[in-house]
């Protein structure tokens, strides 16, 4: 809700949008039962999911003024927080996944990266027969909202039929804007080894011209060709309208124009508005550029009808370094094209400056970020391109209106300065001061280093999250056995349904949980059916506040026949709610149901001992 006025309505507009693709579960009823065929689902459900991509899912948002002077092109294109540099360095003790001689010789992996922020996603190179891969690959990303966006991170092994699954991490926005800069070894979730050496820096958008030539310097600008290298500053292009276009060579009939924009190496396309000669557009487009002194934006508007040029013009980027606030809009006189033919452009520069400098010398940073598991491994259906050309990697949804340039730091590792300021890029395993990795509470110092790392908002079927829980249990029993001590009950409802192909689950309630704070927790449910754990697999209850003895009452189903479902597991954990960054976050219980019992076509309602790895359960009356 913004902007913030001083009388009624109060606000001047709402935008409506999702700071990241949405999971939809999707059941059709009736005729339409038809598009849950396997193969046809998957193909109608991810058109769906596209469609919604397109329109809501940030940069991508729905505007709705609530008074008539608000300027709704600022609102549906606003400028982005930042820019955030990744620096994809190097991975250690990866899983080998690739077997030889019927498994019987486990050999290595053949690794890759796939990164995503928001609707941007990147693949790095894969390194062959490596389980310490060197990628070192540099990806810059727009960032629209750094309050509740992560950075994902999945590798993976590259196989000829299905890539095996390597690890995660996920790093919160907000933690990572405060720090500004760092440089850290993360420990991969879901996996049992495994690290990943990133360097990760926010670059603030600023409006001063006179920190161009300090941050040129340090992307070395000054040093390489105008179009290649890391970027120094961002470019918006607000494309509002176009006057008297000329009509097509060959007949009299209005055009169907659009436009196409180049900076560099990067291109992007308007949408086309068809039979018009004074088309509207209010588009906006984002470059990412290396060297604005030297580089232009070339436009050129284009007859889709027609398959011909309707006119062009170059703007220098230079001058809007003496424009206020770098900044100017223009109505521009198109060369190649009718006499009086203009188009209406509105150009933004903004310097990408790291405001806040690090050194191995600072102090330990009061800000803590921690890894979360929410996202599950999913193998990419469609292998993306691992191009090292500084191009966005191509993906299967809509491309979005933004840039995401990637490029390669080969032989940079050999060098004794780092080229972009900062500690050089090393193999060896020295953690920088931040603490962007894992909040680790007073009363858990104690731990050794990988066992301290263990994040607890991961995914709690984790051995990390179960030796977390063991050690909350010690100090909880002044460090004897965590074994006796009772976790608390849950309750559930198991039936599968033959007619409609369904597992239902209902989680009841929830009674003597262990409490976290003084307060008691705040527990949620978080349920998979085994051996699925993609992120649709996923169900989970609602958070109750406050209590050791939470009721839910929540239905959950999976589509699974009865002749599969004897094969299925159903995985059941009981963790503590709160933010990301909470130190109370973290598991207290696990329950795994075994399904391949005769009467469950009947269903049972029963409580379940708790557990901290879900193995060793109690049925009850």
């Amino acid at each position: 809700m913004e902007p913030l006025l001083g009388d009624m309505p109060l606000v001047g507009a709402l935008s409506l949008f999702f700071l990241k693709k949405p999971l939809l579960e999707i059941n059709w009823t009736g005729l339409t039962n038809i598009l849950d065929i396997p193969g046809l689902n998957g193909f109608s459900d991810s058109l769906i999911q596209d469609i919604i991509y397109s329109y809501l899912v940030l940069p991508n948002r729905i505007t709705i003024p609530l008074v008539g002077d608000i300027e709704l092109a600022q609102l549906r294109f606003p400028m982005p927080k930042g820019v955030l540099r990744i620096h994809f360095l190097e991975a250690q003790d990866l899983e080998g996944k690739d077997k030889f001689l019927g498994g019987l010789i486990k050999g290595k992996s053949d690794p890759y990266g796939v990164l995503q922020i928001g609707n941007q996603l990147f693949q790095s190179k894969t390194v062959k027969e490596s389980l310490h891969p060197k990628w070192n690959e540099v990806y810059e990303a727009l960032v629209y909202e750094h309050s509740g966006q992560h950075l994902e991170i999945e590798l993976f092994d590259e196989d000829p039929d299905k890539d095996d699954f390597l690890g995660s991490l996920m790093i919160d926005m907000t933690e990572l804007h405060k720090e500004q800069k760092v440089d850290e070894w993360f420990d991969l979730e879901e996996v049992s080894t495994g690290k990943l050496h990133l360097k990760l820096e926010w670059l603030s958008l600023l409006s001063t011209p006179e920190k161009m030539d300090q941050v040129l310097r340090s992307v070395r600008a000054d040093r390489s060709l105008a179009n290649d290298g890391l970027s120094s500053a961002l470019l918006v292009v607000y494309l509002d309208s176009a006057k008297n276009l000329p009509s097509g060579k060959k007949t009299s009939s209005d055009p169907s124009p659009y436009v196409y924009f180049t900076v560099g190496n990067k291109s992007f396309e308007s949408k086309i508005r068809c039979k018009t000669n004074e088309p509207m557009w209010e588009e906006a487009f984002f470059f990412l550029v290396h060297n604005p002194r030297r580089q232009e934006l070339e436009v050129e508007v284009k007859d889709d009808k027609h398959k011909c040029t309707l006119g062009n013009l170059t703007v220098p980027l230079s001058g809007l370094l003496v424009e206020e606030d770098m900044t100017f809009t223009q109505q521009f006189s198109l060369r190649n094209s009718g006499p009086s033919s203009t188009l209406k452009l509105k150009l933004t520069l903004r310097v990408l400056c790291l405001e806040k400098q690090t050194s191995a010398a600072d102090q330990l940073s009061s800000v803590q970020v921690r890894k979360a598991s929410v996202v599950n491994p999913t193998v990419p259906s469609q292998r993306l391109s691992a191009s090292e050309l500084p191009l966005p990697p191509a993906t299967t949804t809509p491309p979005p209106l933004m840039e995401a340039s990637t490029h390669s730091l080969h032989r940079r590792e050999e060098r004794r300065e780092e080229p972009y300021g900062g500690s050089p890029i090393r193999s060896t395993s020295l953690r920088s001061t931040s603490n962007l990795s894992t909040t680790i509470s007073n009363s858990q110092k104690h731990l050794p280093h990988k066992d301290s790392m263990a994040s607890l908002a991961s995914d709690i079927s984790l051995p990390f999250a179960t030796q977390e829980l063991q050690q909350r249990l010690r100090q909880l029993q002044n460090g004897s056995a965590p074994s006796p001590y009772p976790l608390g009950e849950i309750q559930l409802t198991v039936r599968h349904s033959s007619q409609r192909n369904k597992l239902i689950v209902v989680v009841h309630a929830c009674r003597n949980l262990i409490a976290f704070t003084k307060d008691g927790s705040d527990p949620f449910v978080r349920v998979y059916l085994l051996p699925d754990k993609s992120r649709t697999g996923r169900r989970k209850t609602s958070t109750i506040k406050k209590t050791l003895n939470p009721v839910y009452d929540q239905t959950f189903e999976f589509s699974v026949s009865m002749a599969e479902l004897h094969r299925r597991t159903l995985d059941i954990a009981v963790k503590n709610g709160g933010s990301i960054l909470s130190k109370h976050r973290g598991l207290l219980g696990k329950v795994m149901v075994d399904l391949s019992v005769e009467d469950i076509s009947k269903g049972w309602t029963q409580w379940y001992d708790l557990t901290e790895d879900g193995n060793r359960k109690t049925v009850q009356a």
